[in-house]
């Protein structure tokens, strides 16, 4: 009899083991389509996001432009500048490829989700207008925008000048 109990309460532990095994699977597996699920509306890199810093590496304002709405509002917060629609932005951007000379903007990373965004970058280029130093710069940033029908429609852009100051020698490191 007791070997009939040891084999029915070993079968019995068994069965408790592969339950507890088959819950933690199942648990995994739906946290792994859960997670799935949200990559679906959730992205960490985004077209509209690429596109956005294709069209500033284009160098070229008209280009540029084409990646935001006819109503954008652009706004460069560390130097106070907001540009109301395409033609304002056009002008800011022309500065900027004319204040810098070889830009090139990175994407490090971006997020889009139901018409919100963020964009982390980093833009390098060499100071001509600014500070009239000719020497490189790295300046890491971030957008935070809006999309509507494809396209940025708000977009607010934060660096620190300092850190491009610093670069160029204008002021001490």
């Amino acid at each position: 009899m007791l070997g009939v109990f040891t084999c029915a309460s070993s079968n019995f532990l068994t069965r408790i083991r592969m339950t507890k095994t088959f819950s933690v699977y199942a648990a995994l597996l739906l946290l792994v389509l859960s997670l799935s699920a949200c990559q679906t509306t959730v992205k960490r890199s985004d077209s509209i996001a690429e596109r956005a810093i294709a069209a500033w590496n284009s160098h070229d304002p008209d280009k540029t432009v084409t990646a935001y709405t006819d109503d954008v509002v652009y706004e460069d917060v560390p130097h106070r500048i907001i540009s109301h629609g395409r033609a304002e932005l056009r002008e800011f951007v022309a500065g900027c490829f004319a204040s810098d000379g070889d830009v090139k903007v990175e994407l490090v990373n971006s997020w889009v989700h139901d018409g919100h965004g963020v964009m982390e970058w980093v833009w390098r280029g060499v100071d001509i207008e600014q500070f009239k130093t000719g020497k490189p710069f790295t300046i890491r940033g971030l957008s935070i925008f809006e999309v509507r029908d494809g396209k940025i429609s708000r977009d607010r852009d934060y660096y620190d000048v300092a850190t491009q100051m610093r670069d160029v020698g204008a002021l001490p490191k």
